[in-house]
């Protein structure tokens, strides 16, 4: 819990001091001022419409427990091993199967899971650690890093997208001696995405760990979940999913995997945050989560 408490506010200076950067280079002090406050409303929004965001990306739709009782079944007896609230349930059309979570806390949380992830598991155990690897992430409270993660993504890919533009046409200010340099915005505009991207992934690969343990630990074996994300790994590797990079993070297995995917989805792997599935199977394998 502190642990991640660090990691978002680590994000959240990281976010600033990159959109302070930038607007900096793009109009001197005033962009500066421009870029921490457009930084603000990235993350303000990011908090309080973080699951709507994830929801309606992913064509996610509310499923009911008439619908779904066995959905409701697992999910609920999780929560209540837990000891949390629980969380609207969701899933989406797509083939591929897969899951996220997503909200800012256990009060306001959702867990998601694909049409293709029900007919490859069932509702056996193996979806079971699925769904106890999303409630960690609620338990966790980690699933505000992720959300603020992909802002982050969609924040900076707007700022680099402003300072090419404006080495483009010379920038926001208006002598040549005075204006920004042109080479200097460009490699912003390159830079910017990328240390994004380092940011994101440093802050954001160890929540998998984490949520690996918490939900092996939450019932009782680390084989269901780790048979599961195999099997997932595998059929990610030959089924597309299209999302945007930007939610990809949220997912237990990163969605764009496949490479007919991955070639068309800029900054695709930039923002891949999953640690490799050999290792996340090895240490739950390994009873790790027992530590």
């Amino acid at each position: 819990m502190h642990n991640n408490t660090l990691k978002t506010t680590i994000l959240l200076a990281g976010i600033g001091g990159l959109l302070v950067a930038v607007g900096s280079l793009l109009g001197g002090r005033g962009g500066a001022a421009v870029g921490l406050a457009l930084g603000v409303a990235i993350v303000g929004w990011s908090y309080w419409k973080s699951d709507k965001l994830a929801i309606r990306a992913a064509r996610a739709v509310p499923v009911t427990e008439a619908q779904f009782p066995e959905y409701y079944r697992i999910v609920r007896d999780l929560t209540t091993r837990a000891g949390m609230p629980m969380p609207k349930l969701y899933m989406t059309p797509d083939e591929q199967p897969n899951a996220f979570a997503t909200g800012r806390n256990p009060d306001h949380a959702a867990v998601a899971v694909t049409k293709g992830i029900v007919g490859i598991l069932g509702w056996g155990d193996e979806l079971r650690g699925v769904l106890a690897h999303e409630i960690s992430h609620v338990g966790n409270r980690d699933i505000l890093i992720g959300s603020v993660a992909a802002a982050v993504a969609t924040g900076i890919s707007f700022i680099a997208n402003m300072a090419m533009w404006g080495a483009m046409f010379g920038g926001g200010r208006g002598d040549d001696d005075n204006g920004p340099n042109p080479i200097v915005l460009l490699l912003a505009a390159i830079l910017a995405p990328i240390a994004a991207g380092l940011l994101q992934m440093a802050l954001s690969r160890s929540r998998e760990f984490e949520a690996d343990r918490s939900g092996a630990r939450l019932i009782g074996d680390g084989e269901p979940l780790a048979r599961a994300l195999e099997t997932i790994q595998q059929s990610a590797e030959r089924i597309p999913m299209p999302v945007q990079p930007a939610q990809a993070s949220l997912y237990i297995i990163n969605p764009l995997t496949n490479q007919a995917v991955a070639r068309r989805v800029q900054f695709a792997k930039l923002f891949t945050t999953h640690p490799p599935t050999a290792e996340r199977t090895r240490r739950l394998r390994a009873g790790e989560w027992r530590r």
